[in-house]
C-alpha cells in the first residue's frame, strides 16, 4: 500500500481537565483548571494526534460533525479534509469552539501524514529555521511578589530565556498602581538585558493603556499585548501609534477574515496566531501569508508543543509563548516534549510527526470525557 492508498480508519477523541498548580487569573477572567480536547487519527497502522485548549463541547461536536466528514478519505489530503471540515460546520457558526475543534482534527492530521511518510512535520511544511525563538509566558496576577520573582527568574537565569511576559490589566484596568508595581519588579528580576514583554487580555481603554506605557517608559517595554479589546481595531491602532512598544493582538481570531481585517486596520506590529483556535496548521499558514503580506511578523500564541514545527516552518516568526499552564500540562499528557535552550525551541528533525507520544495511561485521572 502507498501513501497515497492510505485511508484514514478512525477519528477518536477525549477531553481531559486538569488543575492549575495554583490560582491564576490575568486582568479580566480567573482560572483554576484547564480543558484539553485531544483528538486521535488513525491510518495505515499510525496515528496522528491533535489537540486544542478549550470548552469541553468541542469534543461532543468532533464526534458529531466532524469525523464524519474525515473518516474515509486519503490521509494524505490534508487540505481536503480542512475544507470538508468547514463545509459540514456552516450552519453552527466557524468562529468558537467549531475552530478550535477543527483545529483538533487538522493538527492530528497533519501529524499522521508526516508519520506516514517517515518525516519530521516541520520537514513535511518546509523547514525555514531549525530552531525557534520563545518567551516566558505567566506572571499571573494572582502571584505574590515572591511568586513572580521565582518564576521569571527561573526562565532568564536557569533557562536563559531572554524574553519574558507578565499579565498586567487587572480587574478591568482598575489596578493600575499594582500593574506598575509589578512591571517594575518583573524588570528588577530580568535585570536590564532581558525583555520584557506585558499583556493587558483588553483591560484597559486606549487613553489608560497609553497612560500606562508613559508611567512605564523608563522600564523599556518592548510588546504590548491586547491594551484594549482586539476587537477594537481602532483602539489597538491608537494605542500602536502612540506607544514605544510594539503593540500586538490576534489570539482571539477564528478564521482567516478575522486576521485579515486586523491586518488591513494597521492595528498591530506583529500579529498573534493561535494554532489551536484558527483552525489549525492548514489555516495558520494561510494566516502567515496574509501577515507577511501586509509586512508584519507572527507570533505563536500558547500551546508550545503544537507550534513548533509550523513556526519552523514559517518565514516571517517573531517567535512562540512558552505559556506556564500549556508547558506544564503538555510535560504530564507526552512523551517527547522540548525545553528551550537560550530561548531557543529545536525539533529533533529525525524523528517523525510532532515527535509526541501520548501517556494515556498516566494522565487517565483527568479524563472528563
Amino acid at each position: 500500500m502507498t501513501g497515497s492508498d492510505v485511508p484514514i480508519a478512525s477519528l477518536n477523541w477525549a477531553v481531559y481537565r486538569v488543575p492549575t498548580d495554583q490560582p491564576e487569573a490575568d486582568g479580566t477572567i480567573a482560572w483554576d483548571s484547564t480543558t484539553m480536547v485531544l483528538v486521535r487519527v488513525e491510518g495505515g497502522g499510525l496515528v496522528g494526534t491533535g489537540w486544542t485548549y478549550g470548552a469541553a463541547a468541542g469534543g461532543a461536536l468532533i464526534g458529531e460533525l466532524l469525523a464524519g466528514a474525515v473518516v474515509g478519505r486519503c490521509a494524505l489530503d490534508v487540505t481536503a479534509a480542512y475544507r470538508a471540515m468547514c463545509r459540514a460546520t456552516r450552519n453552527v457558526g466557524r468562529p468558537g469552539v467549531v475552530a478550535t475543534a477543527i483545529a483538533a482534527v487538522d493538527t492530528a492530521l497533519w501529524d499522521l501524514k508526516a508519520r506516514l511518510l517517515g518525516v519530521r512535520l516541520a520537514r513535511l511544511l518546509g523547514v525555514v529555521q531549525d530552531r525557534v525563538p520563545v518567551y516566558g509566558s505567566g506572571g499571573f496576577t494572582t502571584y505574590d511578589e515572591p511568586q513572580l520573582r521565582a518564576q521569571l527568574g527561573t526562565w532568564v537565569h536557569e533557562l536563559r530565556i531572554p524574553r519574558v511576559k507578565i499579565k498586567i490589566g487587572e480587574s478591568w484596568g482598575s489596578a493600575v498602581g499594582r500593574d506598575l508595581t509589578r512591571m517594575r519588579q518583573a524588570r528588577e528580576v530580568i535585570g536590564a538585558d532581558a525583555e520584557l514583554f506585558v499583556d493587558a487580555n483588553g483591560g484597559y481603554t486606549a487613553k489608560q493603556a497609553i497612560r500606562v506605557a508613559d508611567a512605564a517608559a523608563d522600564l523599556d517595554v518592548r510588546w504590548f499585548e491586547e491594551p484594549v479589546s482586539s476587537d477594537d481595531l481602532a483602539g489597538l491602532r491608537a494605542v500602536r501609534e502612540a506607544v514605544e512598544p510594539d503593540v500586538t493582538a490576534g489570539e482571539y481570531g477564528y478564521d482567516l477574515p478575522y486576521f485579515q481585517r486586523m491586518c488591513a486596520a494597521a492595528a498591530v506590529d506583529c500579529l498573534q496566531v493561535d494554532v489551536s483556535r484558527c483552525g489549525g496548521i492548514t489555516e495558520w499558514q494561510r494566516i502567515a501569508a496574509v501577515a507577511a503580506a501586509h509586512g508584519l511578523e507572527v507570533s505563536g500564541h500558547c500551546v508550545p508543543h503544537l507550534h513548533v514545527d509550523v513556526a519552523a516552518a514559517t518565514a516571517n516568526l517573531r517567535h512562540l509563548e512558552w505559556f506556564h499552564d500549556h508547558v506544564r500540562i503538555e510535560s504530564m499528557f507526552f512523551d517527547g516534549v522540548l525545553m528551550p535552550s537560550g530561548g531557543l525551541l529545536e525539533p529533533d528533525l529525525t524523528v517523525p510527526g510532532h515527535g509526541l507520544e501520548f501517556r494515556e495511561a498516566e494522565v487517565r485521572r483527568f479524563r472528563i470525557a
